[in-house]
């Protein structure tokens, strides 16, 4: 469908100050014994800081939609709780998850390049995180300052969650208040000038109101990374009015800001073209010793970082405030929830390219005449094309979900049921920086960074820092921005005009419900089901001329009726142990993720006949998910085990079909088994942990157009080849994971904690060198692939330490080293380009304080 639319400080010291405020107003202990007396608060800490396992206890926290303790839902779910966040030293979701197996990182070049994009069992799960139940889907970093625990749900999960969710979701639960009073508050120090303030204060102020605030300041500098920072700051203010009582109120406010150095990492040696290699081959990313096609050897540090200080930069904010309004009717409660947020994001981010083969090189002399001799081209390698993605943007969501749920009985039969309906609104727009009148062929703005130069390496990009060395980049290059490539005036860069930036927008009616049916005291069968209206709409942004001329722009729109549903049988042959099996679905409606992550079935940007048969033409990706598994909550429940054997199928994935147009037979195919631990083993042994095997496959990657070139009276002909990707293993997903972090306590008020993370070899994209010539006759023949090109990222072990002591009952010392061998490794493989390289060694030293 389309229709016509109108042309368009470094440290926030009163945080500090406040969170003192709030600590000092906080009741003190005394001697005397009433006073000791453990408040239902303590007692919860109590019981958080005894046992990390939350399978069997204290199931609300889960979720309205989750009908039954989790030993005795059908899936695998995994709850990780603050406990193992704060022992692991994790500051951001992504830090998090890692102590989680099954977990892989996606790279991207364009919507979230550096934002979280967890992949679960083989599935980009950006569009599937939501906070306290809401879908959080803005491009962004999460910090956990505010977080009470992390919920991931494997499996597809579209019943539970709605569009998207092939893989699975994950839940963020928020601290909110609780009855009694604490104050507790972090302070670290450590290497790479770390420091880290946070503060958790909650206090009842009597008649049943509860008031809680999470506050947090950051900074640091990047361990074995040249010139890369990071500062944030963030504050969640919550009250609760009726705390305690039946009928509850509670608003919340979230605010996160946050400035940094985006961090891209390393250049892939190789590209399709210049590999020296035949056959099946795979190129890495440029570290260590390297010799170039021009036999030039040089190291490649960990350390190298190819940016510029003087042009990259990443600006983000965070608002998001909801209001929550409960009753409970006995065993019955019904609950509002909505919710208002908005995320900013702004960013030159480098992107470390080697599409022309500018790293290893692609001659082994450099020319010295023509013109391509005067203009000095450097084609022998041992160079980086500091390439410049840039994008600003906003994303609001307005949300409205209500839930009704609880137990009934029918007869003999016991039911946990869960009713509801969501209606959300969200609309994201953006943008790009550029130099102001710079012009693409296509009549686009950009950025002068050299790319309208080829090849990108010549004696002038590399005297405007256009190229980096790859041995030796300089981060502190005085770079400036010109009016184009090849002018000489300096410019400003500025956003794009406002009528060539891109808006999206989406609504969503949803309906679900979800029961939990207890046939016999051995025997539960669970079911649920969700219906989604899904609108989306794209406003594509106006070329510079059309936006200049206030030319009419236009939207094209799509409508998709989503339903799903999920089942399974859970047999018990103990109270806390279960066999189950299940079954669930997913549905990825096309433009899911609002030019937010790397959408693979956008609505387009043309409203071309052809553009918008295919618009008329886009199909939902399906996804089914098979699982049989087994739980047990052993000691008491302290410690939880969860086994699982699953197969998830996905059909109509969008492709090049066999006629060169795009068709929906793309087939992926993800089996797998996963083992999960959290809990106590003993009174002095804490794990958390599992391992997960994936074997991802693209069962259909569809086709591959090759072009035959013009001979005699015979035009170019076109002829379509099998997609190279068909057959191979899934990217960006890890055949093997293996984590565990364990703390054990051998003397009263001293702790011992360590983590051991394995990942396996991780493919980021295909390429083969497939030909097709014709004779004079026309006859058109297809010659066969002399190299096949894989990108990789190899597998790697890391091991984290902590040692912690508790001075006093409110006092606790510890001091946490994160990859504690400075093992060099890398965590995201993009398709092409570059990978992601993580952090080498630190250390850092917390004092905790809590009242």
């Amino acid at each position: 469908m389309i229709r016509n639319a109108p042309a368009a400080g470094r440290t926030p010291a009163y945080l500090a100050l406040a969170a003192v405020g709030f600590i000092a107003t906080a009741p003190a202990h005394s001697a005397s014994p009433e006073e000791d007396k453990p408040t239902a608060a303590d007692d919860q800490q109590d019981r958080s800081d005894s046992q990390i396992v939350v399978t069997g206890v204290r199931v609300e926290q889960v979720g309205p939609k989750t009908t039954a303790p989790l030993v005795n839902t059908p899936r695998s779910v995994v709850v990780l709780p603050a406990q193992v966040i704060e022992q692991t030293g994790s500051a951001s979701l992504s830090e998090a998850l890692r102590t989680v197996p099954g977990i892989t990182f996606g790279a991207a070049e364009g919507g979230n390049p550096i934002g979280d994009r967890p992949f679960i069992r083989g599935f980009d799960g950006q569009g599937s995180t939501f906070v306290d139940g809401v879908r959080d889907i803005a491009a962004q970093t999460r910090e956990v300052f505010a977080t009470e625990q992390v919920q991931i749900v494997r499996g597809s999960d579209s019943t539970l969650g709605g569009r998207g969710s092939a893989g699975g979701s994950i839940n963020i639960v928020s601290k909110l208040p609780v009855t009694g009073d604490f104050a507790r508050a972090n302070a670290s120090v450590g290497t790479s000038d770390y420091k880290r303030f946070t503060v958790d204060v909650n206090r009842e102020l009597g008649s049943n109101i509860g008031v809680r605030i999470a506050g947090m300041w950051h900074d640091q500098d990047v361990a074995g990374r040249d010139a890369v920072w990071s500062q944030r700051w963030g504050v969640a203010p919550s009250v609760t009015l009726g705390l305690g009582t039946d009928t509850r109120l509670t608003a919340a406010y979230y605010y996160l800001e946050s400035h940094e150095l985006p961090d891209s990492g390393i250049p892939f040696l190789y590209t399709l073209g210049n590999h020296p290699g035949t056959g099946e081959v795979e190129t890495g990313p440029a570290i260590g010793r390297i010799t170039t096609a021009g036999g030039v050897t040089g190291t490649v540090k960990r350390t190298a970082f190819y940016g510029l200080k003087s042009r990259d930069f990443r600006d983000a904010t965070t608002h998001q405030a909801t209001l929550r309004a409960e009753h409970d009717f006995g065993n019955v409660t019904l609950r509002n929830t909505s919710r208002w947020s908005r995320n900013d994001q702004s960013y030159i981010f480098l992107l470390p390219d080697d599409s022309q083969g500018n790293v290893y090189g692609t001659a082994a002399t450099n020319p010295t005449t023509g013109a391509a001799g005067a203009r000095g081209d450097v084609l022998t390698g041992g160079y980086v094309w500091t390439r410049a993605n840039t994008r600003y943007g906003s994303t609001t969501v307005m949300t409205n979900q209500t839930d009704l749920f609880g137990t009934f009985d029918t007869g003999s039969i016991k039911h946990s049921f869960a009713l509801g309906a969501e209606f959300n609104f969200e609309k994201a727009r953006r943008g790009t920086f550029v130099s102001r009148g710079f012009l693409t062929t296509a009549g686009a703005e950009t950025l002068a960074s050299g790319s309208t130069i080829s090849p990108r390496c010549n004696t002038a990009t590399i005297a405007r820092y256009y190229c980096a060395s790859l041995f030796n980049p300089n981060p502190n290059a005085p770079w400036v921005n010109y009016a184009s490539d090849t002018s000489t005036a300096q410019a400003p860069i500025v956003k794009t005009l406002l009528g060539g930036e891109t808006q999206n927008e989406a609504s969503t009616a949803s309906i679900y419900a979800f029961d939990s049916i207890t046939l016999l005291p051995s025997l539960i069968l669970n079911l649920g089901v969700r219906y989604d209206h899904f609108t989306s709409k794209v406003t594509p942004g106006r070329t510079y001329a059309q936006a200049l001329a206030d030319a009419p722009g236009f939207t094209l729109e799509r409508t998709d009726k989503l339903f799903n549903w999920q089942a399974g049988l859970v047999f018990k042959p103990t109270r806390n142990t279960s066999l189950y099996a299940s079954y669930a679905t997913a549905a990825t409606p096309p433009n899911a993720l609002l030019g937010e992550g790397q959408e693979g079935n956008s609505l387009g940007t043309a409203n071309t006949p052809a553009a918008l048969a295919v618009l008329d033409s886009l199909k939902t990706e399906k996804t089914r998910s098979y699982e049989v598994g087994a739980k047990a909550d052993l000691f008491e429940n302290q410690l939880a085990l969860t086994l699982a054997l699953f197969q998830t199928d996905t059909d109509n994935a969008r492709v090049t079909g066999p006629n060169n147009t795009i068709e929906f037979i793309g087939k992926r195919r993800i089996r797998g088994v996963e083992f999960s631990f959290n809990g106590n083993v003993t009174s002095w042994l804490t794990v958390f942990g599992g391992y997960t095997y994936l074997d991802p496959k693209i069962v259909d990657g569809g086709f591959t157009a090759l072009t035959a070139p013009a001979v005699g009276a015979q035009a170019a002909k076109v002829v379509l080849v099998p997609s190279v990707n068909t057959g191979r293993m899934a990217t960006q997903t890890a055949k093997n994971s293996f984590t565990l972090w364990a703390d054990v306590k051998p003397l009263p008020g001293l702790s011992i904690g360590g983590g051991a993370f394995y990942t396996s070899k991780q493919y980021g994209g295909y390429a083969d060198n497939r030909s097709a010539t014709q004779s004079a006759a026309g006859v058109v023949t297809v010659n066969p692939a002399t190299k096949i090109l894989s990108r990789t990222i190899p597998e790697y072990w890391r091991f984290d330490a902590r040692l912690g002591y508790s001075v006093t009952p409110n006092i606790e010392l510890s001091v946490n080293v994160q990859n504690l061998t400075d093992k060099v490794y890398f965590t995201q493989a993009y398709t092409n380009h570059y990978a992601a390289i993580a952090p080498g060694r630190s250390a850092f030293a917390t004092i905790g304080v809590k009242f």
